[in-house]
């Protein structure tokens, strides 16, 4: 083996066990208590760190002195818990008994990037529906899910991000102006839910809930929508209280599916 390979090898090792403690820890860790759990030179711990971080696996904590995990390392986490044995098939049970209950179609989104990427779908038993097909990509700035993704970001990064997205303009309905935009955001932070009023497409309101790990950090969303020709967004409100005890028994499925 060559020695740039060997070089490789040990930068992928060290970057995994930087991503392990800081999944691990309760709060923020700075540079310096990587450092002293791991004990890497400092140079090579502050290299990949932001390199971790540029690539969205890390982010910086509030306060700018610590990292915590990014929106791709939490991805990476709940696609591999519910894809991990019999997870996948529960958490589908859990959305077809909530799409029953609620008769919309039900969804469960993960950050992805600059987007909400579906994990899973149960679709409504209408003859009129909109489909977005899992894997489908959606914007945070217009779609209930990703207001709640943004909704539940400390309030400075969730500016930071607010100030680097692109607010396209998809409907009359949606919000292209960036202080509206934090405003909306901060109300959904308080009422604990996410809203779409025919912000993303034309003729489709949604709601959503976060999915919540035992910390309380978000790891994914559970979302509803429905056509307005049959769901107001008042209506599509009133399934909320059954939506969150849908995500507590999400929260505590990928909790099991955790090593």
């Amino acid at each position: 083996m060559s020695t740039v390979q060997r070089n490789k090898g040990s930068s992928m090792r060290r970057a995994l066990a930087i991503l392990e403690k800081v999944a691990a820890a309760e709060g923020a860790l700075t540079p310096t208590e990587l450092n002293k759990s791991l004990k890497l030179p400092k140079p090579t711990i502050h290299r990949l760190c932001v390199m971790l971080a540029d690539e969205g696996y890390l982010q910086r904590s509030l306060d700018g002195k610590g990292l915590i995990a990014g929106p791709k390392l939490r991805a990476m986490a709940v696609g591999v818990m519910a894809g991990a044995g019999g997870q996948r098939a529960a958490l589908h049970a859990i959305l077809e008994e909530l799409a029953d209950n609620v008769g919309e179609t039900c969804n469960i989104n993960v950050p992805n990037g600059n987007a909400m990427r579906y994990l899973d779908r149960v679709e409504a038993r209408w003859p009129l529906r909109l489909q977005l097909p899992i894997g489908t990509r959606v914007p945070l700035h217009c779609t209930a899910s990703g207001k709640m993704f943004l909704g539940s970001l400390p309030p400075a990064r969730r500016r930071q991000v607010i100030d680097n997205l692109v607010l396209e303009p998809r409907t009359p309905n949606t919000i292209t102006d960036r202080d509206k935009l934090a405003a909306a955001l901060e109300r959904v932070r308080e009422a604990g839910f996410g809203t779409d009023d025919e912000e993303f497409l034309e003729g489709m309101v949604a709601v959503a809930v976060p999915v919540l790990d035992a910390k309380g950090r978000l790891l994914a969303t559970l979302a509803l929508h429905g056509p307005t020709q049959r769901l107001t967004l008042e209506k599509a409100k009133t399934h909320i209280p059954r939506m969150r005890l849908a995500a507590e028994r999400l929260g505590r499925l990928f909790e099991e599916g955790s090593p």
